[in-house]
This record gives C-alpha cells, structure tokens and sequence, in this order.
C-alpha cells in the first residue's frame, strides 16, 4: 500500500502547495523574479529536450524500461525538472514575499527533496551506475547543493 500511496500523496502535496502558492500570490512585477521564473521555465525545457517522455514519471517510481539520462543539463543535476519548479516558485515567492508563501516555499522545497531521495533510493537498486552519476552530480544546484 506504502508503494503506491506515498508517491501519489508526494505528487498531491507538489501540485497542492504549487497552486495554493500561485493563487494566493499578490504578485508585484520585478525583473528579479520574472528572470527567476524564466531561468526556471528554461532549465525545464532543456531537461526535456535530454529526457524522452515515456522515461520518466511524475511520481517518484521508475517506469519500466526506463534509462538514466545524464547528458544536458543532467551532466550537472540529477534533479533538474525539480530545479526547475524550485526556481519558478522562487520567483513567485519573490514576486509576492509574505511569511505564507515562504512558509508554502519550504513545505515545496521538503517535498521535492522527498521525492528525489525516493528516486534515488529506487534507481540506487535499479541501475548500478546510477551510484557513480550520483556521486559526480549534484541534487539541484550544479556544484553546490
């Protein structure tokens, strides 16, 4: 039951803490956060480009079949599709800076780490190599975090 609920539940909290953040947001315009929200929206696209869309899952499980991607972006960060949720709702977070939205910022950030530990641990199992590409990239932020 785990198996199957905790990744849908990691899923809901994601898109949950997402849309609460971007509705109840009182954005001012800055460059700021328009050029964090860019940045993001281009690190996404680029993870794309490197991923095909039947590898990987929104949930943190493996789909079967699936190959570890470590050209693009993934040379660097293991993680860049959640890099890349982080640095848009960064700039919604800056767009709108109250104690809510940075409390929702860091319940998003706990639950992307989440997920992304969960996937590690999976792909540790899944695909020996992974253990090495792990230990050569980083989580979200090329060489530092």
């Amino acid at each position: 039951m785990k198996d199957t609920f905790y990744p849908k539940l990691l899923v809901a909290l994601q898109f949950g803490l997402i849309a609460v953040m971007i509705f109840t947001a009182h954005y001012i315009l800055s460059m700021v956060p328009i050029l964090l929200f860019l940045l993001g929206l281009g690190i996404g696209i680029w993870a794309l480009t490197h991923n095909q869309l039947g590898n990987f899952n929104i949930q943190p499980k493996l789909k079967h079949g699936c190959e570890l991607v470590t050209t693009g972006i993934y040379r660097w960060v293991r993680h860049p599709m959640y890099s890349s949720v982080l640095l848009i709702m960064l700039g919604v977070l800056l767009s709108s800076p109250t104690l809510l939205e940075l409390l929702l910022f860091l319940t998003l950030v706990l639950v992307l780490f989440l997920k992304a530990k969960r996937e590690e641990n999976l792909w540790c199992r899944h695909d020996e190599t992974y253990i090495e590409y792990k230990n050569s990239t980083k989580l979200f932020i090329p060489y530092i975090l």
